[in-house]
C-alpha cells in the first residue's frame, strides 16, 4: 500500500495532454515508473543485469546532486559544521529530569521557553533579513549561538534556565530565516527542492553524529563538556561561513537587485499575514510539527524512563533518522522535483508521520517497534519538509521572502512551545502511550489538511 500511494504522488500529471502528445506521455510515465521503482526496489529494473540496475541507481544520485549553485553548497558544508554540534537539545529533556532534578512538567515549562524564544527570534530574524540581507543575520546569531551555549550550561534554577534557553532558541532561530532566503536567493526554479533538500542534508548529517558524540561525551566527561562542544561548533561554523562567502555574496546581490525591482507581486500587495492560505498552511505546518517534534522533546524520556534505554542508545536512534535522510532524500526529492504534485507529497508525509506514532503505540516495548517508528517518521519527514519550504519560497514575492520564511519557523517555534508542554504533562498524568495515540491523530489530521489546501 505505501509503494502505491509513492506511485500515485509521483505519476507525471496527465491534464491538458492532447492526442497527439499519447506517446510522449506513455514514454514519460515509463521513465518516471522506472526511476522510482529502481529507487525504491520495489519492482525488477527492465534488464536483469544487476550492474546496470546500479549503473543507472548511481547515475539518480549523480542528477540529483548536479546543476546546484556553489553558493548553496558553501551554505550547507557551513550548515554540516554547525549541526554537527547538535548535542544539547536531543538530550535537554534528560539533562533536566535527570541532572538537574526537574519534574517532567518543570522540564516542559523549560522547553516551551525555547519555543517562545524561537518564535520572537524567527520574526526578528525574517525582519532583519528583509531590511539588512541575510549574511549579516546568519554571521551574527552563528557567533551569538555559540556564546549562549557556553552560557546556559552553567543555569540551575527553572528560572535562570528558562531565560537562559529562552535566549539561545531567540538567538539560534533568527538564523533560520535568513538562511532559507539565502537559499531561495542562490536557487533557481528548477534546483529549489533539491536546494533545500542539499541543505536538510547536510542539517541531518551533522545530526547523524551530533547526538552519538554528545553521548559519548555525557558517558566519558559528564553533560557540562556537551554545552562546551556545542557552542564551539557554532563558532567554528561562524568562522567557516565568514571565509567563504563575504565577497560573493556581494556580487550576486548586485547582480540581483534588479530582480527585486521587477518582482510580479510587490511586497505592499501581500504580506504573508494577510495572506489566509498561506496561514492556513502554516496552521497545518504548526500540527504536523507538534506530532513531529514529540521525537525530540518527549520520547528520549519515554525511552529512558519506560523502555530503560541508555543516553547512548537514544542517540544511535537519532543517528538512524539522520542516515535515513542522508542516504535517500536527496534521489527522493530529485523525482518528486520533476515528476510530482508538491501539495499531495506533503500531505502523504503529514499521514506517514502519524502512522509512525500509532505504530510506535501498537507495538512499542522492544527495539524493532522502534526501529520502524523511525524509518517510517524519517520518510514522512522526508516527503514533507523539503516541500513544505519549496512552496513557501514559491508562494513568497521576493521582497517579502524573509517574511514569509519567518512565520514559517514560527510555525515550528509554536510547535516546540505546544509539544513538549503538552507532551510531558500529558505523560506525568496519564502515561506515554496515550499520548501516542493522540499525536498519531494530530499527523493523519494535517495530511488532510494539506489535501484541502491544494483544492483551493
Amino acid at each position: 500500500m505505501l509503494f502505491q500511494w509513492l506511485f500515485w504522488i509521483f505519476a507525471p500529471k496527465t491534464e491538458g495532454k492532447t492526442i497527439e502528445s499519447q506517446d510522449t506521455l506513455a514514454a514519460d510515465t515509463a521513465k518516471s515508473c522506472t526511476e522510482t521503482a529502481l529507487f525504491f526496489g520495489t519492482v525488477r529494473a527492465t534488464s536483469p543485469n544487476p550492474s546496470t540496475m546500479f549503473q543507472r541507481t548511481i547515475d539518480l544520485y549523480r542528477s540529483s546532486f548536479s546543476g546546484l549553485s556553489r553558493e548553496v553548497w558553501l551554505l550547507s558544508l557551513v550548515l554540516l559544521i554547525n549541526r554537527a554540534g547538535s548535542m544539547v537539545i536531543p538530550f535537554l529533556t534528560v539533562f533536566l529530569t535527570g541532572q538537574r532534578g526537574y519534574s517532567l512538567q518543570d522540564a516542559g515549562v523549560v522547553m516551551s521557553s525555547y519555543g517562545f524564544g524561537s518564535i520572537v527570534g524567527s520574526y526578528v530574524g525574517g525582519w532583519f533579513t528583509d531590511r539588512t540581507g541575510f549574511y549579516r543575520v546568519q554571521l551574527w546569531t552563528l557567533i551569538g549561538s555559540g556564546l549562549c551555549f557556553w552560557v546556559v550550561g552553567q543555569l540551575d534554577t527553572i528560572v535562570t534556565m528558562s531565560i537562559g534557553i529562552f535566549v539561545l532558541s531567540m538567538v539560534t532561530d533568527a538564523f533560520r530565516p535568513a538562511n532559507q532566503a539565502a537559499i531561495a536567493y542562490f536557487s533557481t526554479k528548477d534546483t529549489l527542492s533539491r536546494s533545500y533538500g542539499l541543505l536538510r542534508l547536510a542539517i541531518n548529517l551533522g545530526f547523524a553524529l551530533g547526538p552519538v558524540v554528545g553521548g559519548w561525551l555525557i558517558a566519558g566527561l559528564g553533560y557540562a563538556a556537551l554545552f562546551w562542544a556545542n557552542g564551539l561548533t557554532c563558532l567554528f561554523a561562524a568562522i567557516a561561513y565568514k571565509l567563504s562567502f563575504p565577497k560573493r555574496i556581494e556580487s550576486v546581490q548586485a547582480a540581483k537587485d534588479e530582480e527585486k525591482a521587477m518582482d510580479a507581486l510587490p511586497a505592499s500587495d501581500r504580506s504573508a499575514y494577510r495572506d489566509w492560505l498561506f496561514l492556513f498552511f502554516v496552521l497545518l505546518i504548526s500540527l504536523q510539527a507538534i506530532a513531529f517534534m514529540q521525537f525530540f522533546s518527549v520520547l528520549p524520556v519515554y525511552f529512558k524512563q519506560d523502555w530503560q534505554y541508555t543516553e547512548l542508545q537514544i542517540g544511535y536512534l537519532f543517528t538512524l533518522n539522520g542516515l535515513l535522510i542522508a542516504a535517500v532524500e536527496m534521489p527522493l526529492v530529485h523525482v518528486a522535483e520533476r515528476r510530482a504534485r508538491i501539495l499531495p507529497i506533503i500531505a502523504f508525509g503529514g499521514l506517514l508521520v502519524g502512522l509512525s506514532f500509532v505504530v510506535l503505540a501498537g507495538f512499542g516495548g522492544s527495539l524493532w517497534p522502534a526501529v520502524f517508528f523511525i524509518v517510517i517518521i524519517t520518510f514522512g519527514e522526508m516527503l514533507s519538509m523539503p516541500f513544505m519550504n519549496t512552496w513557501v519560497a514559491a508562494r513568497a514575492p521576493i521582497a517579502r521572502r524573509g517574511e514569509y520564511m519567518g512565520l514559517q519557523s514560527i510555525a515550528w517555534a509554536l510547535a516546540f512551545i505546544i509539544a513538549p508542554s503538552f507532551g510531558l504533562a500529558w505523560a506525568e498524568r496519564w502515561g506515554f502511550e496515550g499520548l501516542l495515540w493522540v499525536m498519531g491523530a494530530v499527523g493523519l489530521l494535517s495530511g488532510l489538511g494539506f489535501l484541502l489546501v491544494e483544492k483551493k
